[in-house]
């Protein structure tokens, strides 16, 4: 086993760069903790998988014949109540098994629970290394602390389609190298086509690229890609935040990301920064249905200095 420095080394350069050090304060105001009077509602998907909304970002519940898979669990303000409404409809059951699909707080907040019962915790290596790290959020002005050994996962991958059983379900996880992070992964449930996105796909505003923690825009592209890879027609996606989707939804925004990714290199590669690209007005014609673009603009810019020799031009 590589150190965690090299490790790090490892799988930056694998993903094709490296990343920039500051997060923006709306990166977690756009998908963070619902407000504390807002109650968890549960759609039931089918019999035995269950969305909870409210809990902070999205959680997607299967409920197995001796216990409870989680994908992603809430923020830490909302995760007594988040674990105490799965064991509702559990009938008691203990969590079995956790996954992360990126390091952020509106994902991680049960890890430190479920981590001292004993739960495996799967997720990309680079999450459990950010999670273990302090993390300077320069843009939103405060630091992460590393976390404490029970809330790292304690199952982790480096790259490669990985699958597993919990119950009668098969399960199918992947790496989406640098995309919102640089531990993205997607969890895909085959039987009933359910595929969970984390950050990667967005829903009513523009993704956060968070490039403090090894994001960027042409990684986010074809993170996109490998998800539209695995899904069909039929497949009912649950993005990081917000409602359903379906396959027809990420491939209006891949091609979205794929058009802006291009109209913001040309303007960087004309020398300008990214208070000239916003007034610039390159999203134009997308912003009645994606919103405010300041924001995405500023940190698609700054990922972009970690693979300027990869998209040549700019120095």
């Amino acid at each position: 086993m590589l150190p965690s420095s090299n490790r790090r080394v490892f799988l930056r350069g694998l993903a094709c760069g490296a990343a920039g050090v500051a997060l923006t304060h709306r990166a977690f105001a756009q998908t963070g903790p619902a407000p504390a009077s807002a109650p968890l509602e549960v759609t039931k998907l089918t019999d035995n998988f269950l969305l909870i909304t409210g809990a902070g970002g999205n959680v997607l519940a299967v409920l197995g014949p001796d216990g409870v898979l989680l994908v992603n669990g809430g923020s830490a303000d909302r995760s007594q109540e988040l674990l105490k409404l799965v064991a509702e409809h559990s009938g008691g059951k203990p969590v079995q098994a956790l996954f992360n699909t990126c390091w952020h707080p509106q994902h991680t907040g049960s890890n430190e629970a479920l981590g001292k019962a004993g739960v495996k915790i799967i997720a990309h290596e680079n999450t459990k290394l950010w999670l273990g790290t302090e993390i300077d959020c320069g843009w939103q002005k405060r630091t992460y602390e590393p976390h404490p050994k029970a809330a790292l996962p304690n199952q982790t991958f480096y790259t490669g389609l990985q699958k597993m059983t919990f119950g009668k379900e098969p399960v199918e996880y992947g790496y989406m190298r640098q995309a919102h992070t640089d531990g993205d992964i997607y969890v895909y449930f085959p039987g009933p086509n359910i595929l969970a996105t984390g950050d990667v796909v967005s829903v009513g505003s523009y993704p956060i690229v968070d490039y403090t923690t090894g994001g960027w825009l042409g990684g986010m592209v074809e993170g996109q890609k490998i998800l539209l890879n695995v899904t069909n027609a039929d497949t009912r996606v649950v993005p990081g935040s917000g409602s359903l989707l379906a396959q027809t939804d990420l491939e209006a925004e891949n091609q979205m990301l794929v058009t802006l990714k291009d109209r913001l290199v040309k303007l960087m590669k004309q020398g300008m920064g990214p208070k000239e690209m916003i007034a610039a007005a390159p999203t134009k014609d997308f912003d009645q249905n994606w919103g405010n673009p300041e924001l995405f603009i500023e940190l698609a810019y700054r990922g972009f200095w970690g693979h300027v020799r990869e998209l040549g031009g700019i120095v």
